[in-house]
This record gives structure tokens, C-alpha cells and sequence, in this order.
């Protein structure tokens, strides 16, 4: 991950505002620890604080056209940049070895079009000096966070994080997903300076509609096919990589295409005994946590070098106020989860290893979470995967990225990557359903029984939160149930008017959240709302149990998990 910032300021006196730039960047340099750059014109002023992974050498940023005119500040992977340089890159010629100078030709050929191009994770600020013009665009998901503000003078700032722009900025909101801004030059005549922004989207699909049910007969062999593609494109790397391994399917199998590529990798390379290339593996949990034991299992059977990585239940609450800071939420599930990938992420880092593979968004996909069992019909099923991949950016997406770059490590998702998302969601519904005896995810279980050991093929999903050890949430509630009274959580609605808490342990999290991010928009940037197993509020419709045990611990689905079965009645 990379860590960028943004000035733009209409009246031309942005090389006044160098300094605010600066202070600006330092405050996501987590992200990009490596090196740092700035930009200044009478427009803007871009800042990277760079984390190199592909063109180590030569990608330092901003990148800038070859006639100095157009700058660029992205963070991010774009991963079809080889067939994009050939296609594209004749008349701008890429002068450096960063996947993302691409993105300059593409704008002198296509304009404010070009991220319909990318196939990546990405977030960028691309300046043009010639006509004032400055694009914004944030990848389809979200994996990559970008957040937009305006200070008292109406100047517009971009940052990678929230906490950037909490001194600077009178208004704060998140960038959305799969959209792209156009300000200044042309495009920003007549849109005076206190204008609000209004980001244009660019990223649309039929599956996006909440109507439409795909009956295409995608196989599981096409599903394999597609994910050792997806996983082939986002091994580019020139630094150390590894993987996050649970133990759960979704990370097993993203491990099995990693280690399919790698393997012939290693058997051309003379260094196979050293560090790199050989493939590290990580997990992490409570001592005898589920997550270690299946983690092992999977590593064995893959061949990776594997580190099960364990912290206690004390380690975990003394980090939980430094990943609220990181991570920008106050999310009861997101929280829960991050914590110990949090500890994790810095053990990573301090091995040498700069980019893992993770699994997240399996489970929004397929209808992977406990929840799904109960969906009612078709319809449902395949709108609650809408609604979930719609909202993955303020949830494990968001996680997953934050988690990581606090300590300067890169988590690339391939079950996200595009072509991939695509093909998943052509799947027919009625064959991601639970029904006629078969497990949630079946059709991908299916397709990779022959690769993985049957006992974690057909491992029951337990969330990450959960995996890691039950001691660990359980914990969580039994130290917000002495800290939070019930009168405290009564009044709740009074104190925090904008998404309030509903549980005791939603009221601490918000409580930290509201003294690091001292913002009237802050929380306004953080989803809220009741969940059962991680769902959506609108299926705690599917099952009248649902409302009264709702919590997002897989474990609240009563009589589908197998430690909950037989109770609840």
C-alpha cells in the first residue's frame, strides 16, 4: 500500500499550500514507508509516501508525463498494466518499472474514461498542468480507501485516510467506489469553488442489478480456472510476498493457486533455498484457536513455509484503541476481526514480507456467511450478494487494507480481482444456494476438492473474529458489560446522534472512535446498523430468531453453526 495526498485549489496559490501537504502525509506515511515525494503547481500539490513493490527502483512518485505536464499519485496494483503498456503506451512511452505509470497514456487517449480500463486496486489524483483539470477515481470495489474534504476556503483534499484531513477540512466523506471526479479546467466551469463534489460513476454491471438472477452454468472447473488466473496476475511482485492463511476455504484455496504458480517458479530459480522465493505462510489465533490447527493442516498439504502466529486475549485489548485509529471505524464486526490481524500484520512486516494474498470477499460472493442458509429464494440471495460487495468497502475490504498498511504491508484480494468478480457472479444463483444437503459455497468447495485436504474443503465457515479463538469476542463483551451501564447504553442516541450504538460493546468502540476522530463527519463515514453473522440489516428479515440474537459472530446463527445447533428453540 501506498499512502497519497491531495491539494487543489482553484485560485492558484496552492504552492502556498506545500506545508499543509506535508504535514497531511505524514500522518498516512504507515502506508508507504519507503520513500516519500511531493508535487507543487499553481493548482494542486500531490504527495506519495510510497511503498515499492513493483519497480522498486524506478517508480518513485508522483509519476510525471514525459513532457512534465501531466503528475500522477496512485495507490495502488494494476495488474493488466503489461497489456495495457502494449496497447496504449506508444505515443506516451512508460519511462519508469511502475505498474501504474500506465494510467498516463491511458489519460492522453481516453480522458476521465481510462479507469474502465484498469483491472487493479487503485486509488489516484492525476493533475494536467495544460488545461487545470484534475481526475480522482477510486477502484470498483473499494479495496483501496480514498476519502474526499473541503476546508473553510472551499479547496478541495484528497487523502488515502480520514485522519489526513480532521484539522484541514470543514466537511469529510468517502470517495465512492467505482466512480470517478472531474474538477477544474473545462469540466470545472461555472462550478465555483464551494461546489460539492459529485463523483460520476464509471464502474457498472448487469449483476449490480438487484433484479437480475444469473442461470448462466459457470462449472466449478471454470471457477478454479478463473481464480489460479486471478491469483497469477496479483503475484506481481520484485519484493518478498506471502499469504494469509486461516485455515477457512477461502484463504486454503487462494493459497493453492499461489503455490501452483510459485512452485514452477522456484524449480527455475537457483535462490529456491533462500528466503525468497519460497513461499511463507501466516496465521494467527488465541493458543489452540480452530484457525491454527486448520492453518497447519492446509500449510502442510500446500508446502509453505508456515508461521502460526499466536497473541493473547491481554495483547488484543491493549491494541484495540490503535487499530480504531488505523482503521477509521467504530464497526463491532470490523473491529473484532482487525484486532488480531492487526498483530499479525506488524510479525509480517518484521519477517520481511511486504505483500500477502488474503481471501476476503469469497464469502459476499458466493453467500460464503451462516446468514445465507436461511434465505428465503433466489432473489434474496442474489440481492444480499449485491448489497454485501456493495458495502465491502466499509467492511473487510476496509480491514483488510487498514489492518496491513498500518505497518506498511499490501493485501491484494484475488476473489475481488475483476475478471474473476465477473465470472463468480455469472454463477447461476440456484447453484450458490444452501439447499438439497449442500454446504454454503459448495460450487467452489467443488472445484478445488482435489487440491486441498477434505477437512478444510469442507470446513464449516467460521468468520475470522471467531476462528482466531471464541475466548476472544466473548472477552470483548464481558469487558464492555462492566464498563458500559444500561443506562449509559439507553442513552446512547443522545450522545452519539449520528449512528448510534445498540450493544455495550458498539458503545465502547464509538467512545474511542469519537476522542481519536473529533469530526461532526467522522462517523457519518462509518456504516451502522444491526447484522446477524455479518449480514446486511435487510436480511435480519430471513428468520424471526434473527432480530433477537442478532450479533455478527457466525455463531448468533442458530441451529447452522455446529456450536449453536440445539439451542435457541
Amino acid at each position: 500500500m501506498c499512502g497519497i495526498v491531495g491539494i487543489l485549489d482553484p485560485a492558484g496559490q496552492a504552492s502556498t499550500l506545500r506545508e499543509r501537504a506535508l504535514e497531511m502525509a505524514r500522518a498516512v506515511r504507515h502506508r508507504g514507508p519507503d520513500w516519500s515525494g511531493v508535487w507543487v503547481g499553481d493548482h494542486a500539490v500531490l504527495a506519495h509516501e510510497r511503498l515499492a513493490i513493483v519497480g522498486v527502483e524506478s517508480g518513485e512518485q508522483p509519476l510525471a508525463s514525459p513532457d512534465g505536464t501531466v503528475l500522477l499519485a496512485v495507490n495502488g496494483e494494476i495488474y493488466n498494466h503489461r497489456e495495457l503498456r502494449a496497447a496504449h503506451a506508444a505515443d506516451v512511452p512508460c519511462r519508469t518499472g511502475s505498474d501504474c505509470e500506465v494510467l498516463l497514456p491511458l489519460y492522453e487517449r481516453f480522458g476521465k474514461d481510462l479507469a474502465a480500463h484498469l483491472n487493479g486496486i487503485f486509488a489516484f489524483v492525476l493533475h494536467d498542468t495544460k488545461t487545470g483539470r484534475t481526475l480522482i477515481a477510486r477502484d470498483p470495489i473499494g479495496v483501496i480507501p480514498l476519502y474526499l474534504g473541503k476546508d473553510r476556503e472551499g479547496r478541495l483534499h484528497v487523502a488515502s485516510e480520514m485522519k489526513a484531513l480532521l484539522h484541514h477540512c470543514v466537511s469529510i466523506q468517502d470517495f465512492p467506489p467505482g466512480h470517478v471526479l472531474e474538477v477544474g479546467g473545462l469540466a470545472g466551469s461555472g462550478q465555483g469553488a464551494s461546489a460539492a463534489p459529485t463523483p460520476e460513476r464509471y464502474y457498472q454491471r448487469a449483476w449490480q442489478n438487484a433484479e437480475w438472477i444469473a442461470d448462466s452454468k459457470v462449472t466449478a472447473q471454470d471457477l478454479r480456472d478463473g481464480l489460479e488466473a486471478a491469483v497469477r496476475r496479483q503475484l506481481m511482485s520484485d519484493v518478498p510476498y506471502g499469504l494469509l492463511l486461516s485455515g477457512g476455504l477461502d484463504s486454503s484455496v487462494v493459497a493453492a493457486c499461489a503455490m501452483r504458480h510459485a512452485r514452477g517458479r522456484i524449480e527455475e530459480d537457483e535462490r529456491r533455498e533462500a528466503w525468497w522465493p519460497r513461499v511463507h505462510s501466516f496465521a494467527i489465533g488465541l493458543e489452540g484457536s480452530p484457525d491454527l490447527a486448520a492453518a497447519r493442516v492446509a500449510a502442510d498439504a500446500l508446502g509453505t513455509v508456515h508461521h502460526g502466529l499466536t497473541y493473547t486475549i491481554e495483547q488484543g485489548l491493549d491494541a484495540v484503541r490503535d487499530v480504531i485509529r488505523h482503521l477509521e471505524t467504530f464497526d463491532v464486526t470490523t473491529i473484532r476481526a482487525a484486532t488480531p490481524m492487526f498483530l499479525m500484520a506488524r510479525r509480517i512486516k518484521a519477517m520481511g514480507v511486504k505483500m500477502v494474498l488474503s481471501g476476503e470477499g469469497s464469502d459476499e460472493i458466493f453467500g460464503g456467511y451462516l446468514y445465507f442458509h436461511k434465505a428465503p429464494d433466489e432473489p434474496a440471495f442474489h440481492q444480499e450478494t449485491v448489497r454485501k460487495l456493495a458495502q465491502l468497502f466499509q467492511f473487510d475490504c476496509l480491514r483488510a487494507n487498514k489492518s496491513m498498511a498500518a505497518w506498511g504491508v499490501e493485501a491484494r484480494v484475488p476473489f475481488l480481482d475483476l475478471e474473476f468478480l465477473d465470472l463468480a457472479m455469472s454463477v447461476a444463483t440456484s447453484d450458490k444456494m444452501v439447499r438439497n444437503g449442500r454446504m454454503e459455497k459448495h460450487v467452489l468447495r467443488e472445484g478445488f476438492q482435489d487440491w486441498l485436504p477434505g477437512r478444510i474443503v469442507w470446513r464449516q465457515k467460521e468468520q475470522f473474529s471467531d476462528g482466531v479463538g471464541y475466548g476472544w469476542i466473548d472477552t470483548l463483551r464481558s469487558v464492555a458489560e462492566e464498563r458500559i451501564t444500561d443506562q449509559d447504553l439507553a442513552h446512547a442516541a443522545e450522545r452519539f446522534p449520528v449512528n448510534p450504538p445498540w450493544t455495550k460493546e458498539g458503545f465502547v468502540y464509538r467512545t474511542i472512535f469519537d476522542e481519536l476522530f473529533d469530526h461532526p463527519d467522522a462517523p457519518k463515514c462509518v456504516p451502522e446498523g444491526k447484522s446477524i453473522a455479518c449480514s446486511s440489516p435487510v436480511a435480519l428479515e430471513w428468520d424471526r430468531r434473527f432480530k433477537e440474537n442478532a450479533d455478527p459472530s457466525g455463531r448468533a446463527v442458530l441451529d447452522v453453526h455446529e456450536d449453536s445447533r440445539g439451542r435457541g428453540e
